[in-house]
C-alpha cells in the first residue's frame, strides 16, 4: 500500500514535473500538461489513461481502477492507494507522465519513453 507522500515523491522524480494545487488538490504536471491528481481524502489517484485501455483496467481490476463520474468523457482513470504497491505506482506514473510529456523529453529521457515489454 502507498500514500499520498509516496505519490508526491514518486511524480516529483519524474523530469520536469511540477505541483500545483488546482481545484483544491495537488496536481502533477509535466511541461505544464496534468498527469496525476490527488482527489478527495488523498486515497486515490486520477491518472491519464486511454479510453480502451481505462476501461480494460477497471473490467480486469475493479479494487484498484475505476472511472469516476465525471471524468467518463476524458481519458483518466482512478486509482486506488491502498490496492497498489511502489512498483505499481512508479509503472502508473510513468506511464501518465508518458502520455503528457513532450517529444523532446520523451527522446531526452529514452528510459522513460516505452513501457518495458513494448
Amino acid at each position: 500500500m502507498v500514500n499520498a507522500d509516496d505519490v508526491r515523491r514518486t511524480a516529483l522524480a519524474l523530469p520536469d514535473t511540477t505541483e500545483k494545487l488546482a481545484w483544491s488538490m495537488p496536481t502533477f504536471r509535466v511541461a505544464g500538461k496534468m498527469f496525476v491528481t490527488l482527489p478527495e481524502e488523498e486515497t486515490s489517484i486520477a491518472v491519464r489513461c486511454p479510453k480502451l485501455e481505462r476501461d480494460e483496467l477497471v473490467l480486469a481490476e475493479p479494487e484498484k481502477f475505476w472511472i469516476a463520474d465525471h471524468e467518463a468523457s476524458f481519458a483518466w482513470v482512478r486509482v486506488r492507494l491502498k490496492a497498489i504497491d511502489q512498483d505499481e505506482l512508479s509503472d502508473i506514473l510513468a506511464d501518465s507522465w508518458r502520455q503528457a510529456a513532450t517529444p523532446r523529453l520523451l527522446e531526452t529521457y529514452p528510459e522513460l519513453g516505452v513501457p518495458a515489454g513494448e
